[in-house]
């Protein structure tokens, strides 16, 4: 839920970008930019695609808008042949320099940590899930039984059974829960040094935020070399080239957007960690648990013992 919050937030910034900076691209880009977007959460969410794929997919959308609205607008060819030209021409003449493999670097550091932070969290709640209804031998069912009911026989029906006695029958009763405690441990260890590597170039929430900014600074590197860019294209396809290019018009820029939530994804993401931390031991204290809190009586007070009430065990 916080990753599919961030990333709206960020497929929000990428629009902004596009309405506030280069309104003329702006109706023509939403497609691109939705895509993108869509596709960045189908892989976090594991999906088999390519985010090499979808970044230069993007990119490749973005240059026919770039080239007919800031180099060459001028332009009258509106065909699906003449955009579908340009698309293709734009990773033999690289307008946008080298920022679509920064994006594909930093895409590919930060989501494969957040994807695989996803699948441990699913791994652990198929475990929890698993162990979630518990079947007792016999023995542990007679067991469990005289525990809990034999006092009633005698009318002490508000007895509780003594600490040691309880912890006793449980420990015996969940010793195939407590086999499960070293695995787990590993697992929430293993969560929190994934969780600790997820920052600066793996920080997903950073990327996904400031993706809007190396959007622009490529939309602002190929209107810079729009000349060059003019040539290039003409060289490369069978269109005829322009006359000219308006190097008058003002260079974009755009201020940095920031976040107006107090709680980041990594807060968030850091405040389960730290609450899982208190469980690292879940399965291997599991009877002690039950017995202190639920089953046992209190230290000082009268408690069964399997045959009769005693001051202490």
């Amino acid at each position: 839920e916080t990753l599919e919050t961030l990333i709206k937030q960020a497929e929000n910034y990428t629009s902004i970008l596009f309405c506030n900076t280069y309104r003329n691209m702006a109706l023509e880009a939403a497609a691109s930019v939705q895509e993108f977007f869509t596709d960045v959460g189908l892989y976090l969410f594991g999906a088999d695609v390519n985010p090499e794929e979808f970044v230069n997919r993007f990119f490749d959308s973005l240059f026919p808008l770039v080239y007919n609205h800031l180099i060459n607008p001028g332009v009258t060819d509106s065909s699906l042949e003449y955009s579908e030209c340009i698309r293709m021409a734009r990773r033999d003449v690289s307008p946008f320099g080298n920022i679509p493999k920064r994006v594909m670097g930093q895409m590919g550091r930060s989501l494969l940590p957040s994807r695989t932070f996803l699948q441990a969290l699913n791994l652990g709640i198929e475990v929890i899930n698993t162990t979630d209804y518990l079947h007792f031998s016999k023995e542990c069912s007679r067991a469990l039984l005289k525990m809990q009911y034999c006092p009633h026989c005698q009318g002490l029906t508000l007895s509780k059974p003594c600490m040691g006695y309880c912890l006793n029958v449980m420990r015996g009763c969940l010793a195939h829960m407590a086999e499960l405690n070293p695995p787990w441990h590993a697992y929430i260890r293993s969560l929190e040094e994934l969780s600790d590597a997820m920052h600066g170039t793996y920080d997903v929430e950073h990327v996904l935020l400031n993706f809007h900014l190396l959007v622009n600074d490529a939309v602002i590197q190929a209107h810079l070399n729009g000349q060059k860019l003019l040539e290039q294209v003409s060289r490369n396809s069978t269109f005829p080239p322009p006359l000219s290019f308006d190097q008058s018009k003002e260079k974009h820029g755009m201020k940095t957007l920031t976040r107006n939530s107090e709680e980041t994804a990594n807060t968030r993401k850091q405040k389960f960690i730290n609450s899982l931390r208190l469980y690292r031991s879940f399965y291997g204290g599991l009877a002690d648990q039950l017995c202190a809190n639920e089953l046992a009586a209190a230290d000082g007070l009268p408690c069964w013992n399997g045959e009769d009430i005693v001051k202490r065990y």
